[in-house]
């Protein structure tokens, strides 16, 4: 029996069962979902609030644009695994379980962030160092793959069918801005006891070693989760034991053209989350020229946004629909994006930048908070992780990338703010050709 005709007998019913056990499932799972992606992406931030610095240890080059596109390039390095890690842990997540798959790949994600701290620079073992470097970004790319399996599954089976919007928003950007903000925040300490030339020598180190309290905690939180009701009720009446791997299903030739047709809305949402909420910290840095305490501050501020605007959107999608909410923001960002980031360029006081910055930010975390929803919508319980990893990760990938295209295709410095604006124009007219062609689906889950 085929996945579609075995899901076909699984209750699209509310998951959530009553009483007070049901409310601490719920409880649970939204917080393990929430945390998970925000322990994920506080890993992923430290890189990118250190980007100067790194560029200078690891990737030597004749001139500071040279450095910055390496080191994006090896966080873009990162984002390649990612399609692979979700083939690995969602198809993991489908078949053994959600919470199983969550606590390896946090725990993974941590381990090698600490792991970034030890490593001896180019000034130590010359370029086996830069080796060094992105052979860990390509292992960590793995397990951060794995994350989105798992954190962007189980809270959504998990919840009300009314909350699922929500629920959507504060995992994917709710998440993200937690997570930013707890690395914006470690960024203000930590520079604030390694000020000036020590945080190129000892201060990012100290910002890498924060990783295993990451992966530490993510196992405390995880200690209280269950597992999602929507897949325990598949694997119980046949439907989570495919007859092929979960990974060839989505590849088949029924949910390929879906996969294909998700890439376009994911690669303009993660297009978007990386040239705002991703650049923001080198671009105050490298064109506000802010010092290191006003930047942190304003990327907390821009933070706690992006967790309003992710939240506020992904519920609006329960009233105005997933596809209708996709296309009022993308023309919003089509035309919001190139305005805003001129206007940052050109700020000469602070009142300023913090407001061009959260509306920046506010944006680039609109832009996909209806679109982790829709994307668990459009594949049945058996094969949601995995096709919701591939979808995301894949996406994201061509999202991450970004930054490294926009410091190459600059040439300099100043060109940054105006190739920011070209490249986001270009990328949200596809996502508008996604949201157009794509099907509604609020109500389909099952």
């Amino acid at each position: 029996m085929s996945v579609s005709a075995n899901i076909e007998t699984v209750k699209a019913t509310d998951p959530a069962p009553a009483g007070a056990a049901g409310r601490k499932r719920i409880v649970a799972a939204t917080t393990a979902s929430i945390l998970g992606w925000a322990f994920d992406l506080f890993d992923l931030f430290l890189l990118l609030y250190v980007a100067p610095t790194i560029g200078k240890l690891f990737f030597p080059a004749s001139s500071p644009i040279l450095q910055l596109a390496a080191t994006y390039a090896s966080f873009a390095v990162t984002l390649l695994m990612r399609p692979i890690g979700s083939a690995i842990f969602g198809s993991f997540s489908d078949r053994v379980g959600r919470k199983k798959s969550m606590i390896a790949s946090v725990t993974g994600v941590g381990v090698t962030t600490a792991l970034f701290g030890a490593l001896p620079t180019v000034e130590h073992i010359g370029v086996p160092a830069t080796i060094l470097f992105i052979a860990l970004r390509l292992i960590q790319g793995i397990f951060v793959g794995g994350v989105v399996a798992s954190t962007h599954t189980i809270g959504t089976e998990t919840v009300a069918p009314k909350w699922r919007g929500l629920m959507s928003g504060l995992i994917g950007g709710g998440g993200a801005g937690l997570g930013a903000l707890l690395a914006s925040g470690w960024y203000f300490v930590v520079s604030s006891v390694f000020p000036g030339p020590s945080f190129d020598v000892w201060g990012w180190r100290v910002m890498f070693y924060a990783g295993i309290v990451s992966a530490l905690l993510g196992i405390f939180v995880y200690r209280s989760l269950e597992e999602s009701p929507l897949w325990l009720e598949s694997k119980n009446i046949g439907a989570g034991r495919p007859g092929k791997a979960p990974v060839r299903t989505v590849l088949s030739g029924q949910y390929l053209p879906i996969l294909l047709v998700n890439l376009l809305i994911v690669a303009g949402g993660g297009t978007a989350y990386y040239l705002s909420s991703g650049y923001l910290p080198t671009f105050l840095k490298i064109i506000n020229e802010l010092p290191a305490g006003t930047s942190s501050l304003v990327l907390m501020t821009i933070s706690i946004v992006s967790i309003v605007a992710s939240g506020l959107v992904g519920y609006a999608s329960e009233w105005l629909g997933r596809r209708k909410t996709m296309l009022i923001t993308g023309i919003v960002c089509l035309i919001g994006f190139p305005f805003l980031y001129a206007r940052l360029a050109a700020a000469t006081d602070v009142a300023s930048v913090y407001f061009y910055a959260s509306a920046l930010a506010f944006l680039g975390n609109a832009s996909y908070a209806p679109v982790l929803v829709f994307l668990n919508e459009r594949f049945p319980t058996a094969i949601r992780s995995t096709g919701v990893g591939l979808s995301w990760n894949v996406g994201f990938a061509v999202g991450g990338m970004m930054p490294t295209f926009v410091s190459l295709a600059s040439g300099s410095i100043e060109r940054i703010p105006a190739t920011l604006g070209w490249f986001l124009a270009g990328i949200f007219v596809v996502y508008l050709i996604g949201a157009l062609v794509v099907p509604e689906t609020k109500g389909r889950f099952n």
